[in-house]
């Protein structure tokens, strides 16, 4: 006792610091490294983004526990999953809302009867950029020319349940989502993330990629 009591003197000042960073991260915000090309071109592999854990709802700390809500989820939202059903952590985006009809074909979005607006914005031998305009928001996703797996590219119609969400990978070729896991319920959204803090490269030693930091995600 008299080891730990010494301890505790010496240390307490780093130990409450400590444990505010834990109680912060845990409750209010956190840092989500990005792996892998579900969420190009919005999303590089490497990217650190910010974490608003109180967007929605305020839990417990450590715990699911639900307390209050502060705001519902929207459409564009680009959001951070703890997924049961892919038992790992996700970053898509939020397309279809509780009561909305969900229907793909080809990569062609209709939400409610209402096609998606699309705009070619760069394409190559291997990839096309497009921005997808619908309703009251917009944002630019991937499509892939050497995609094999053509079925992928069509959903439903469904309709998204209570308390549910739709969310799809910007680059829609290379990301199981909605369509593999389907739809998300409320109470496994994290947070949301609205900015890149910083990116390293991994195709390059780790290198920062300076001008993504502290970029806002559209």
């Amino acid at each position: 006792m008299k080891y730990l009591s010494a301890f505790w003197k010496e240390n307490r000042k780093f130990m409450l610091l400590l444990a505010t960073i834990v109680f912060f991260k845990s409750a209010i915000a956190d840092l989500n490294s990005i792996s892998g090309r579900s969420m190009q071109p919005t999303l590089l592999d490497g990217d650190k983004v910010w974490v608003n854990k109180l967007a929605y709802d305020i839990r417990i700390p450590f715990t699911d526990i639900f307390l209050a809500s502060r705001a519902d989820p929207r459409r564009g939202d680009i959001i951070i999953i703890d997924s049961k059903a892919a038992g790992k952590r996700l970053v898509k985006r939020i397309v279809g809302l509780p009561g909305d009809t969900i229907y793909m074909r080809n990569n062609t979005l209709v939400i409610n009867g209402q096609p998606a607006d699309y705009e070619v914005v760069s394409s190559d031998k291997d990839s096309m950029i497009i921005r997808e305009q619908l309703f009251n928001y917009s944002h630019e996703a991937m499509l892939s020319e050497a995609f094999g797996n053509r079925a992928a590219r069509s959903f439903g119609p469904e309709t998204v349940p209570e308390d549910q969400f739709f969310v799809l990978g910007d680059n829609r070729d290379n990301s199981a989502d909605s369509r593999i896991y389907s739809f998300i319920p409320r109470d496994q959204i994290i947070g949301r993330s609205s900015s890149v803090v910083f990116s390293l490269d991994s195709e390059r030693n780790y290198l920062p990629r300076a001008d993504r930091f502290m970029t806002e995600l559209q």
